[in-house]
């Protein structure tokens, strides 16, 4: 059987897939082309449509690997020697797939990456508002509408503040792994010391360190202010992505892509998040960061903090004596 040996199981919007690019570089690894299968996510069977309601969902959800034998395949061109792996960042927040993975692939190693769960949360809204799916216009209303939106069928990549409780989910997962089988590492630590941070994570798999030593630019979406004419293109949008899930989604791709160049034509820098509402949202995070604090024995106190730890492309843009005075 192909299976993976290690999988890079979260945070979304966290940093997993630049790592994921970096990884590819490696000759003793080989990484699944999809990127995110997210087969441990389905139990063998394809995603219910009653799971993927949110603007958007069900064409996503066509591009899940279900079945065993194509995930399997996914593998099978793995050169002999080498460790395989995939990266589906919504592993480290369904607890099912905890179980799933531990029958399947028991002595896998896991790599999980976690950022300030307020800076993942507005990351995750920025990237669904700026691509025209997201249909709140303000950033807390849409924390607060989760639990709505999840009684309603929305997937899980709409679950702004669940994603980012990474105590809770590392606690579930230490149940069912071993944790010398599972590296937590932070998003900063990937963009501040990536040669450093790299080597460290694959002597954690097993392979020789030193080979790769830089982590990718990150592809981050234009802002779309709010207006008229950008409010008229967002409708169109998640009109497009419902008529999209009845065909194949490179068909809804290729025909988006004009209403998203419409949509992106502005400057594109995004909006500062307010402090108020960070510190509404760091007390909803308060419990869950001690708890993870409790866990790993280390310290998130500066996640407690009035300012995030900004953007990829803005603390790659700080000097070092800068980003250590931003931690």
């Amino acid at each position: 059987m192909a299976l993976p040996d290690f999988l890079l199981v979260g945070a979304p919007k966290a940093g997993s897939t630049a790592l994921h690019a970096a990884l590819v570089g490696h000759p003793q690894l080989y990484l699944s082309d999809p990127k995110e299968p997210k087969f441990f996510l389905t139990d063998g069977r394809r995603p219910r449509r009653s799971e993927q309601r949110g603007p958007g969902d069900a064409h996503s959800a066509q591009e899940w690997v279900w079945r065993r034998d194509r995930y399997e395949a996914l593998f099978a061109g793995a050169p002999p020697g080498t460790l395989a792996g995939e990266s589906t960042p919504f592993y480290l927040w369904d607890a099912e797939s905890h179980r799933r993975m531990a029958r399947l692939v028991p002595a896998a190693r896991l790599i999980a990456v976690i950022r300030d769960p307020v800076d993942r949360a507005y990351s995750n809204w920025t990237h669904l508002r700026a691509d025209g799916l997201e249909p709140e216009a303000d950033f807390l209303r849409a924390c607060d509408l989760e639990a709505q939106r999840a009684e309603r069928g929305w997937a899980p990549f709409w679950r702004y503040q669940g994603l980012g409780r990474y105590g809770e989910q590392l606690a579930h997962l230490f149940e069912h792994f071993p944790r010398e089988q599972v590296a937590v590492v932070r998003y900063r630590e990937l963009i501040d010391s990536p040669a450093e941070t790299l080597d460290r994570l694959t002597g954690f798999l097993g392979v020789d360190r030193g080979v790769v030593t830089a982590i990718p630019g990150s592809n981050v979406s234009s802002w779309a202010a709010d207006g008229v004419v950008n409010a008229g293109l967002r409708r169109a949008v998640r009109a497009g992505a419902a008529l999209g899930s009845l065909a194949p989604p490179a068909v809804w791709r290729q025909a988006s892509r004009p209403l998203l160049a419409a949509l992106h034509r502005g400057p594109g820098a995004r909006p500062s998040l307010d402090v108020a509402v960070r510190r509404e949202l760091v007390g909803r995070f308060a419990d869950d960061i001690a708890l993870l604090e409790e866990l790993l024995g280390n310290s998130y106190q500066d996640w407690l903090g009035d300012s995030g730890r900004g953007t990829y492309a803005v603390r790659r843009s700080l000097a070092p004596s800068e980003r250590d005075a931003s931690q």
